[in-house]
């Protein structure tokens, strides 16, 4: 079971970036993925999650605007499109999976199963 994340860089304040977190080893269909942040010095913390799937979605409210989840089933991998970057919006980058498929909550203390993370940096 491994998740692989990628896409991060660096991008302008209110440019956009799409991330991907590519499964290997199970399918995505009967597991939640959740996309979670943690910056220098901070905790890390909730971004969305999507269902397997029914595809379900969840969203912190700083990213109900400007961020969506989605995935690509044929590709078992999940994306994150962040529109709207800002400074604030500057961290590490994971996604992580649990076995759920009818709802999910982005909540890092019950995912299982993480990627390694990709740095998103947006300069001012």
């Amino acid at each position: 079971v491994q998740l692989q994340a990628s896409g991060g860089g660096l991008v302008q304040s209110g440019g956009s970036l799409r991330l991907s977190c590519a499964a290997s080893g199970f399918s995505l269909d009967y597991y939640a993925v959740g996309w979670f942040r943690q910056a220098p010095g901070k905790e890390r913390e909730g971004v969305s999650c999507i269902t397997g799937r029914n595809g379900v979605t969840s969203y912190t409210d700083f990213a109900k605007d400007r961020f969506t989840i989605s995935r690509g089933n044929a590709e078992n991998t999940v994306y994150l499109q962040m529109n709207s970057l800002r400074p604030e919006d500057t961290a590490v980058y994971y996604c992580a999976a649990v076995a759920a498929t009818m709802f999910c909550v982005p909540d890092p203390s019950v995912y299982d199963y993480w990627g390694q993370g990709t740095q998103v940096t947006v300069s001012s």
